[in-house]
């Protein structure tokens, strides 16, 4: 989406850019270049440099004199361009490290043509070019390596913006926000009179930092403000893959789809549409009450699939490209995957302090009751687990390279779960009854795992063998009580 439209929007950009009094370290004019490595180390260059500069865009500009700044017009057409056999857009994209946004745009102004490069600034971390991270030295590009002023100063910026503070849209009129963000619904959620001006509705919602008021006057939208209430995240370019996705298969693999959803809205609107299609896509068994009377129940608990919803989204690194958090659901298991590596080892999560990438996010969805308070998340999910009617191993958490992967489990006898599952729902258990101030004994487990007495023996040795348990009274001749090895 761009402010009044996209042509109007370019024409005013182009006039800002050319009344620059000279190229700066975040716009560079061409006429008719085409050397696609050095357009590849230009984006590198200009995207660091536009975060040093404090700005939401670089600029590449083809058919601008680099020295008067008329327009010359170009015959550079990047959507005939290739490298080979590839799309310059695509190549240029695989050779960038992080993805970044960037957008090619065409305009003709009086028969010239003229095309605009629009490149993200760098968040996170430094951008790279085939491994090499560059910057702009007034009109020279750079390694960044030979610059270790710039790129402690590009580091401390990073640390000090968080995604939430970062700019999702820019220079948009009171309107335009008003029609991006479902300002209703905030003030709903947060029990709060809907104002009956519109200056009050902008004034509360900068008050919440969602958006602010820009030095020309016009109003920047948040990525908080984005992430929450948007509309459509396809309104903002760096959003439009977070929404949440949920994918429904035919068996146990990924072969075949039987459903497929996007929450095109942002997570202050969607999540409990989510968590409601979610429950009515998952299995559920009969079972008869004692009074014989025949029940349906679910196959997993509601608790404990809306914690971990929650937590798919709050925990997630925004600055990891291209992948939405996403849902998958089989025929015997849940698979819930978001960006980024955990800032606390998966064997850590219960009774540990919550570290998140996402404070205000989190902050803010704790406000309106999405999700718990600190801390208390994953122990929810960990007792809702426990005293499910049906026996279920404890969640299976994995790391990979970019991302983080939940698995659950549906109802599983104790014949059919791996020795793995058997350990760690052991020692999850010791941890949940560590937090309720009791201990794990053999009796416990026997009764959360429904095996003999033996067979708990035995998953309690294999426990402690991993040194997951430790012993609290070792000076017992029976009756032992153990707790997590961190207790």
């Amino acid at each position: 989406m761009y402010r009044n439209g996209i042509d109007s929007y370019l024409q005013s950009l182009l006039a800002e850019l050319r009344h620059l009094p000279t190229e700066t370290e975040w716009v560079e004019f061409k006429q008719n270049y085409k050397d696609y490595e050095d357009i590849g180390e230009y984006i590198a260059a200009l995207a660091n440099s536009a975060a040093l500069c404090g700005k939401i865009y670089a600029y590449l500009v083809w058919g601008i004199h680099d020295q008067t700044h008329e327009i010359v017009g170009t015959n550079f057409r990047y959507r005939r361009a290739k490298q080979g056999n590839e799309e310059l857009e695509n190549w240029l994209l695989r050779l960038l490290m992080p993805k970044i946004e960037f957008r090619f745009f065409e305009l003709d102004i009086d028969g010239k043509a003229v095309v605009i490069l629009e490149i993200n600034r760098a968040n996170h971390e430094s951008v790279k070019f085939k491994g090499t991270a560059l910057i702009r030295i007034g009109s020279y590009k750079k390694r960044l390596k030979d610059y270790p002023e710039k790129e402690r100063e590009l580091w401390r910026l990073f640390d000090k913006t968080p995604f939430e503070h970062q700019i999702a849209l820019d220079n948009l009129n009171a309107d335009q926000v008003l029609n991006c963000l479902d300002y209703p619904a905030y003030f709903d959620l947060t029990a709060q009179n809907l104002p009956s001006h519109k200056n009050g509705i902008l004034q509360q919602l900068e008050a919440e930092k969602m958006i602010r008021k820009n030095q020309a006057g016009q109003w920047d939208i948040y990525n908080l403000g984005a992430i929450l209430f948007a509309k459509n995240l396809a309104f903002f370019p760096a959003l439009q893959h977070k929404a949440i996705r949920i994918i429904q298969y035919t068996n146990s693999s990924r072969t075949e789809t039987l459903r497929e959803r996007e929450e095109k809205r942002g997570y202050a609107l969607s999540f409990f549409q989510a968590v409601d299609f979610i429950n009515i896509l998952l299995p559920t068994r009969e079972i008869i009450t004692p009074k014989g009377q025949r029940k349906e129940l679910p196959m997993y608990p509601p608790t404990a699939i809306r914690e971990l919803v929650a937590n798919l989204l709050i925990h997630q690194d925004f600055n990891i490209k291209g992948t939405s958090p996403m849902v998958e659901i089989f025929d015997h298991r849940i698979e819930m995957t978001n960006t980024g590596q955990p800032l606390v080892e998966p064997i850590r999560f219960l009774d540990t302090s919550p570290q998140s990438r996402n404070e205000a996010l989190a902050a803010f969805l704790r406000r309106i009751e999405v999700c718990e308070e600190r801390g208390s998340g994953i122990d929810k999910i960990m007792q809702a687990i426990e005293t499910h009617h049906y026996p279920l191993p404890a969640p299976q958490f994995e790391v990979l390279e970019k991302h983080t992967r939940v698995t659950l489990s549906a109802t599983k006898t104790f014949a059919k779960m791996s020795r793995e599952e058997r350990v760690m729902t052991c020692y999850f258990h010791a941890g949940l009854k560590h937090i309720n101030k009791s201990y794990m004994t053999r009796l416990s487990l026997r009764q959360r795992l429904h095996c003999s007495d033996n067979t708990a023996k035995q998953v309690i040795a294999q426990t402690c063998e991993k040194s997951l348990l430790r012993l609290t009274n070792p000076e017992a001749k029976r009756n032992f009580q153990y707790w997590p090895y961190w207790a």
